[in-house]
């Protein structure tokens, strides 16, 4: 099973800073991590659905008297940047997207550490996935109150397309789900687990996310990235919601290989299309890329048919 683990993935929210949805007031109590000043920025809506500018709006002082904060807003409204300050002491090797990656001394595995800032509420761009009617009721009610309350998170990265431009690559954030994805894969069956990690080990053994293609002269080899892991993640959640039970259950001795199989002809499906939906996100494509998707989407379909 250690084979099958690539690396550790560590969250770290800033503990002096926070953001609320745009047009919010400030929070007079925040949880005990918190500390007694901190900075609260707004979520503004980006030209693209899941990324967000960050405006700092607020200073919150704690009245250790009566345990609440005072909000002192701020004059001048500047983008937030988020410090590094967090990943000092650590040997760098790489940056891909949120993440730093580096190598600990005390394991031989590689550490990816994403810092992230809490937004408290639920964010207004996944305000239809409350709503949304569920004809076999996953997630049921109380797991989505409890996804909700959890609120989100927002992580300094920029869409794909905009990190080329020298302003928005410093001042775009991603909203991230991770706690609410957490919630939900908790929630799942057995099997639906199961499922989801035989996709996941079906994607490393078949280098799905790191497929190389050589040009028609046979000279320039290209690595292409269109499928990560969160493309099944995200595969696997709209499954949870979109088929029954009884799809899960049937024929047990054969089914997870079966809904391996038909979950990957879905994908295959979403890279000709060149649509992955956002599981949470309206209208939030995860698909951004167009080239190349013909190759993947076959070589998935050639694989998963053998």
């Amino acid at each position: 099973m250690l084979s099958c683990v690539g690396d550790v993935d560590i969250m770290h929210h800033l503990s002096d800073m926070l953001v609320i949805p745009e047009g919010y007031p400030p929070p007079t109590e925040l949880p005990a991590e918190f500390h007694s000043r901190v900075e609260v920025g707004e979520i503004i809506d980006s030209e693209y659905p899941g990324y967000v500018y960050v405006v700092g709006s607020y200073l919150l002082i704690e009245d250790s008297h009566i345990g609440k904060y005072n909000a002192i807003q701020q004059r001048d409204r500047g983008y937030g940047v988020v410090r590094s300050d967090l990943f000092v002491g650590s040997t760098v090797h790489d940056i891909h997207g949120p993440a730093v990656t580096s190598r600990g001394t005390e394991t031989e595995l590689s550490l990816d550490e994403v810092a992230c800032v809490r937004c408290l509420s639920w964010p207004s761009q996944a305000a239809d996935w409350l709503t949304r009617h569920r004809n076999y009721d996953w997630p049921d009610s109380e797991t989505v109150d409890h996804v909700v309350g959890n609120g989100c998170d927002v992580v300094q990265v920029a869409h794909p397309l905009c990190r080329q431009d020298d302003w928005m690559s410093k001042h775009q954030w991603r909203l991230s789900f991770s706690r609410a994805e957490i919630v939900l894969f908790n929630s799942l069956m057995p099997l639906q687990q199961i499922v989801y990690h035989m996709l996941r080990v079906f994607v490393k053994t078949e280098r799905l996310t790191d497929i190389k293609i050589t040009d028609s002269s046979g000279k320039k080899t290209t690595s292409i990235d269109h499928v990560s892991n969160y493309h099944f993640k995200t595969l696997t959640m709209w499954a949870c919601e979109l088929k029954q039970r009884s799809w899960w259950i049937d024929d047990m001795n054969v089914v997870s290989k079966l809904k391996c199989v038909e979950l990957l002809y879905i994908l295959a499906d979403w890279l000709k299309s060149g649509i992955c939906p956002h599981y949470f996100v309206n209208n939030c494509n995860l698909i951004y890329k167009t080239e190349y998707l013909e190759i993947i989407a076959s070589r998935l379909m050639s694989i998963t048919e053998s």
